[in-house]
């Protein structure tokens, strides 16, 4: 059941700090986790001592240095620490990460507060250094596209090419333009019928967008055994030859469940690897056979919540998620 109050909240908190403990491998994601549900329970305070505390960690221990200040950043200027995010926000600037989502946390502080134009020109220039020219869109870089289309609708702006694309990627039943359509806000003072039924469709639309993304906050993960892995698991448990076959087999059927979940409007997928250890590690905290076939999905949630996940589908350029060394256009994206 997701947290709903402030004391859920800071119970999930001290759940997911214990889990950290138990799990110092998974200790970044985990303490990222536990630093939000602080955030909603009103214990901001708490929430910047533990992203300081990521960060006081040597470097080369931080998965992502650069996300975890953007947090910190969009935290403290809640709680009345504006020229400390603002700082916070320019180093990210200057540092230029190339991952999407410090970018992206920074950029929604700042249009939070009504810095549209900074919104705007930080966007800008994540998508310039991001986006290659003629190359596929990754998923993490599109919703940088989906804000900077929503902060130019909010300024008046004409469309431009980054626009139109973001528009193209779009795939929710309510168009782009529709969502962010500054004048949908003045409907709801309107006393026509037709107008406000509108309006209404369109925010259940927007919502249900919304919900998706907070009752799954990591990714819906498909697991996948590396060759010599599944080969030992077979091994030790032929009891699960009928769930995988062989490697073949195996992957085929891995890339076709992510392509009927993907059809299906299944966001935020994503691919775990397994390994037997870690497997059998699993089943002995469950009481569980490793044998039961039952227990490979919740294995599979268990490491997608430690932050395992890498996200599904890469770009048809980046290499295959199977290992094989090929570009997964032509590999397992092909056809």
């Amino acid at each position: 059941m997701r947290p709903d109050t402030p004391a859920d909240h800071t119970t999930e908190a001290e759940r997911l700090l214990r889990t950290a403990a138990q799990y110092p491998e998974d200790h970044e994601p985990l303490i990222l986790q536990a630093a939000a549900h602080l955030e909603l329970a009103g214990d901001r305070a708490r929430a910047s001592t533990l992203y300081d505390d990521l960060l006081a960690a040597p470097e080369a221990t931080a998965d992502n240095p650069h996300l975890i200040k953007a947090l910190k950043a969009a935290n403290l200027w809640e709680y009345g620490h504006e020229a400390e995010a603002r700082a916070i926000i320019d180093g990210i600037r200057a540092a230029g990460p190339l991952n999407a989502a410090p970018w992206q946390v920074a950029a929604e502080t700042l249009e939070a507060h009504d810095e549209l134009e900074k919104a705007h020109d930080f966007l800008s220039t994540a998508l310039t250094l991001l986006l290659a020219p003629g190359e596929e869109v990754p998923y993490a870089t599109q919703s940088l596209l989906t804000g900077r289309h929503r902060v130019r609708r909010l300024m008046g702006l004409e469309h431009d090419a980054w626009d139109e694309l973001a528009g193209e990627l779009h795939t929710a039943a309510v168009p782009l333009d529709e969502l962010h359509d500054p004048k949908r806000l003045w409907s709801l003072g309107s006393s026509d019928p037709v107008e406000l039924k509108a309006e209404i469709a369109r925010l259940r639309a927007e919502l249900g967008t919304y919900r998706t993304a907070l009752s799954r906050p990591f990714p819906v993960a498909v697991l996948h055994w590396p060759e010599q892995e599944l080969r030992e698991l077979l091994t030790a448990y032929p009891e699960l030859t009928e769930e995988y076959v062989d490697r073949t087999t195996h992957l085929d059927r891995l890339e076709a469940s992510l392509r009927d979940l993907h059809a299906t409007g299944t966001p935020n997928l994503g691919i775990v690897t397994g390994t037997v250890p870690s497997y059998e590690a699993f089943a002995a905290s469950e009481a569980a056979s490793p044998s039961d076939p039952g227990l490979l999905p919740q294995y599979a949630t268990t490491l997608a919540a430690r932050g395992r996940a890498i996200p599904w589908p890469p770009s048809r350029t980046a290499a295959c998620w199977c290992g094989s060394g090929e570009a997964y256009g032509g590999c397992h994206g092909g056809g």
